[in-house]
């Protein structure tokens, strides 16, 4: 391979730093903005990129209670429940569809790659959380969308690609399947588990068509809150943070930020995980 040239090193450096900015020049804004009291906000005309006044007053307005301290609340435990929920319902499902001596194994792979490329419609899915029994309830968020297709084809490869010597030598030792999954196939799957997991907890965070059609507005997630203020710019009120003690851009700008941080937390720790367990569950199998 040639040495790169200098002029080459140069329009590398310029192309990513031009992503960087574009990327990260955005985010600066929304934090800075609800970082800034009524003043800058106005100067700026809405959009704030270096508080000349910096407070936390949007975000000890939104903590003060109300609507929004709610459904962060509750949007938190929908994602680790649905994420829990969804990882135990992938896994086992993957793990069964692994074995080749499954009775009507493709059959019921088929079945669920034909739901991957045919969805039903919003009238169908309704009527069936409906006769379910499922409008105003929570579990609506979870069990329509329990299992990806996408994510159970990933681990099911992934589960395939294990050696089948490690099975063998533990039914030899008269270990079943449910010991085998445990024992053997989880902790080898650390890598797989970490990627699909953080697939499912960024679906269950940011959903919010299904909270529209099937919960109460008192039952909202934090998307929905951050869909009614943010992007259809509905009045706040005290009923909606509690007592308001800053600008509503602000506060508006420090719930996207609200919304962000979890997700930016949880990311770095799973990153290590991320390549290695797509590329591993894409290609064998």
């Amino acid at each position: 391979m040639e040495k790169p040239s200098r002029i080459g090193i140069t329009g590398k450096a310029v192309v990513v730093t031009l992503i960087c900015v574009a990327t990260l020049y955005p985010f600066l804004t929304v934090i800075s903005t609800s970082l800034s009291d009524s003043t800058d906000i106005a100067n700026a005309n809405g959009l704030v990129l270096f508080p000349l006044h910096p407070t936390f007053a949007a975000y000890e307005t939104i903590f003060s209670g109300g609507i929004v301290t709610g459904a962060l609340i509750r949007s938190m435990l929908i994602t680790v429940i649905g994420t829990l929920c969804s990882l135990a319902a992938t896994v086992g499902m993957a793990y069964g569809l692994s074995r080749r001596d499954l009775a009507f194994g493709k059959f019921i792979l088929l079945t669920a790659l034909f739901t991957m490329l045919f969805t039903p419609g919003i009238i169908p899915s309704f009527l069936m959380v409906k006769q379910l029994g499922l409008l105003g309830s929570y579990a609506a968020l979870v069990l329509p969308t329990l299992i990806s297709a996408f994510n159970l084809v990933v681990v099911r490869s992934f589960f395939m690609g294990l050696p089948q010597e490690l099975f063998e030598a533990a039914r030899i030792d008269g270990a079943g399947d449910f010991r085998i999954l445990v024992k053997i196939v989880l902790p080898l799957s650390k890598g797989v588990l970490a990627v699909v997991g953080l697939f499912y907890a960024v679906a269950y965070w940011n959903a919010f068509f299904n909270a529209m059609l099937y919960l109460n507005s008192d039952m909202w997630p934090l998307s929905m809150i951050l869909r009614q203020y943010v992007l259809l710019g509905s009045p706040l009120d005290t009923a909606s943070v509690g007592e308001i003690s800053a600008p509503s851009q602000a506060i508006q700008m420090a719930v996207v930020v609200i919304s962000v941080i979890p997700i930016l937390l949880v990311y770095p720790f799973l990153q290590k995980y991320f390549t290695k367990g797509v590329l591993t569950g894409a290609v064998k199998g």
